[in-house]
């Protein structure tokens, strides 16, 4: 059984750990590409991690749409595109991306306002651009919680 985290638990951190272990081994066979070889296994890991980052944006970001937007039609849009990205997070979320998404939440939560100003600015709902949240109003466990959504604002 090898040492270091296991490819099927923990991805993300079984890829950072293959890496360090290649640059560390001796080898004097220059058929061996090494440098490459470690350089492709921690794209495939910053792949992996920038995917599920893209996933608690996308999730806080209709978060944000759903609480402070007043309209109706797109709610449903923006719930289903919450429900697809967190079954997506559920997926591929490991105990070493969590520990990532939290350490990044305040950079992702910003990334994911800007997004929603975005949105909300081209239908026009100043009001709820100028009511977002500086900082997030939502926790890691919220943005995973099946079947939650945020209410509308009663005034926005």
């Amino acid at each position: 059984m090898p040492d270091g985290p296991r490819y099927d638990d923990d991805f993300y951190a079984w890829t950072k750990y293959q890496a360090e272990v290649l640059r560390t081994l001796r080898t004097k066979d220059n058929r061996f590409d090494r440098e490459n070889l470690v350089e492709e296994i921690e794209d495939l890991g910053q792949s992996y991690r920038d995917a599920a980052r893209s996933q608690v944006i996308r999730i806080l970001e209709h978060l944000l749409k759903l609480a402070q937007s007043p309209a109706a039609d797109p709610r449903n849009g923006w719930m289903g595109s919450i429900a697809e990205a967190r079954d997506a997070l559920n997926d591929q979320l490991s105990a070493t991306l969590r520990l990532d998404v939290e350490a990044g939440w305040a950079d992702l939560y910003r990334r994911a306002r800007h997004r929603a100003a975005l949105g909300l600015s081209r239908y026009g709902e100043h009001g709820a651009v100028d009511s977002l949240p500086e900082t997030s109003p939502y926790s890691l466990d919220d943005v995973l919680r099946d079947e939650w959504y945020p209410e509308p604002l009663d005034d926005p």
